[in-house]
């Protein structure tokens, strides 16, 4: 994924790549990029992603050093439906959560998406 971690004094602190993802993608292309990133992290058989298969494949995001107390929480920030996992529209909605800028641009977003038809 377009994001990566380090621990500073016992926390995880994200590099926010996202925005020139966004610029060098353009709006179609970013959403295919973080779909493609759900379909890497998700469980095969459940179609979504689990506590396991998000502590499994978190290397993937450069989220190595994550401890299970750091999992849970992620998976819980991002659970809308109480489910426990994250299905593909919990997944895009997260990390568009974890990037402030992309918070910011979210509305060009919306709107490049429906006016495009995409």
């Amino acid at each position: 994924m377009a994001s990566s971690s380090r621990k500073n004094g016992g926390s995880v602190v994200f590099e926010d790549y996202f925005p020139s993802m966004m610029e060098k993608l353009g709006s179609e292309g970013f959403m295919k990029e973080l779909a493609n990133g759900f379909n890497v992290l998700m469980d095969r058989e459940k179609k979504v992603i689990t506590f396991e298969s998000l502590k499994k494949n978190s290397a993937l995001l450069g989220l190595e050093g994550m401890n299970d107390d750091e999992i849970t929480c992620m998976l819980r920030e991002g659970d809308i439906d109480g489910d426990g996992a994250l299905n593909e529209m919990e997944f895009c909605t997260l990390m568009f959560r974890l990037s402030p800028a992309l918070m910011s641009d979210s509305k060009q977003l919306l709107e490049e998406a429906i006016f495009t038809g995409h």
